[in-house]
């Protein structure tokens, strides 16, 4: 029985790990709106003034009264890390140790992802109103080290889609209020052959949001959104066969609390500059409060029109999530090995770097009523060492894309245009 549990814990630590060495723009293991094609451009900033359709299902649905007409986009990304792990301890279970001491470099690839959105103003129907609906990468990745001996077969993917339906209402000329709610699919393997598999959850998730006009150049929003709790049944099979036993493992993605501010007074109205707040309820999240505390994430965007051409540029400041303080335990499980095991722990899911930059370029009417939206980011390099065994190091960059469709009151957004006038 002890060495079912001291196996138990070791796999737990593993398990998470699996599902955020890949994404180096995350935030813990959610990307929010890093990635989309016009949003990621500006660091993600889009709870207030949202420069994509999926930006504002994704975060604050209040923000899709802003979209009018039919409007379709297609985004994809690639997000390419550099994961290296340096562990200088034994992390024992009862015989051969599980984890010898290593220092190398994840060899999982880079990982693709895709964003899709559509939405649909209901003003032909007398309802101040827009409905969206659509596909979201929320989080996921991979992370591999079965090319060392010492990390005894270490290799692991978690990745976590999403499908939003939102509605945003205008309840007067200045206030929208809105809600979505998502149905999350994940699929989840663990690191070890023989002992995890490739297992698959549902759950969901919602959204309140609400945005006000404060003048005509500036725009205040803010949201809620709820964990998302999966249990991925019998995830982890110790001792197959004869006397095996099966373990379900609890993951929640965490509640999510944003504000966010977007002015236009600037250059005549065509510098557009936004700020998000996100405050990521980490503590109670299962599984992922045994190794990150609440975490706070700062996104500054700007956008300036020229014409057909919207040049972006964003920087991200997030605090790093990882706990000083972890206990002994992952999920209230003793961890083999103690503190070092906590740490090796913490070193896999250890996306520690503060700083982060994107760059972004859109283009009205590439096509008639198609437009053309591009991004690239990436990560400063860190390093951080975790008790006095594990160290750590990652950077990163990404780059994504997007069509955007828009039909007959779509050519026109709600809120003023600027490139209907920036020279």
């Amino acid at each position: 029985m002890r060495q079912r549990w001291y196996g138990l814990a070791a796999l737990v630590g593993s398990l998470l790990a699996g599902g955020t060495a890949a994404f180096g723009q995350s935030f813990g293991v959610e990307l929010h709106n890093t990635l989309m094609p016009a949003a990621g451009g500006m660091g993600g900033v889009s709870i207030a003034r949202p420069q994509d359709l999926t930006s504002a299902m994704n975060a604050n649905p209040a923000a899709l009264t802003q979209f009018r007409g039919t409007q379709f986009l297609f985004g994809g990304g690639w997000a390419e890390p550099t994961f290296n792990l340096t562990q200088t301890s034994n992390i024992p279970a009862l015989g051969p140790p599980l984890i010898e001491p290593f220092s190398a470099r994840s060899e999982a690839p880079g990982t693709p992802l895709g964003n899709i959105g559509l939405t649909q103003d209901l003003g032909e129907l007398g309802l101040p109103a827009t409905l969206g609906m659509g596909f979201i990468t929320t989080a996921g990745g991979f992370v591999d080290f079965r090319q060392v001996p010492e990390s005894h077969g270490t290799n692991s993917g978690q990745v976590i889609f999403n499908l939003p339906v939102a509605l945003g209402v205008d309840l007067t000329d200045r206030l929208a209020v809105g809600a979505s709610v998502s149905l999350g699919i994940a699929f989840f393997d663990g690191p070890f052959v023989g002992v995890g598999g490739m297992t698959p959850d549902y759950a969901l998730r919602g959204a309140l949001g609400g945005n006000y006009v404060l003048t005509e150049a500036t725009t205040v929003g803010a949201y809620y959104q709820t964990e998302q709790s999966y249990t991925f049944d019998n995830a982890v099979l110790l001792n197959p066969g004869p006397g095996q036993t099966a373990f379900d493992v609890n993951v929640d993605l965490p509640q999510n609390i944003g504000i966010g501010l977007a002015n236009t007074s600037l250059m005549g109205g065509c510098l557009l500059l936004g700020v998000d707040v996100v405050y990521k309820l980490w503590d109670e999240a299962d599984l992922y409060r045994a190794v990150y505390d609440n975490q706070w994430v700062v996104q500054v965007g700007a956008q300036l029109t020229r014409g057909r051409y919207r040049w972006r540029a964003g920087y991200v400041w997030a605090e790093n999530p990882i706990d000083d303080t972890p206990g002994e335990s992952i999920g209230g499980v003793v961890q083999p090995g103690g503190f070092a095991a906590v740490r090796y722990t913490q070193g896999l899911l250890a996306i520690t770097s503060q700083h982060r930059i994107s760059m972004g370029l859109g283009i009205a009417d590439v096509l008639p009523g198609i437009d053309l939206d591009m991004l690239a980011g990436g990560m400063f390099r860190d390093s951080q060492q975790l008790g006095d065994f594990t160290t750590t190091s990652i950077e990163g960059y990404w780059l994504g894309a997007g069509l955007t469709w828009r039909f007959g009151r779509g050519a026109c957004e709600r809120l003023p245009a600027p490139d209907s006038w920036c020279p």
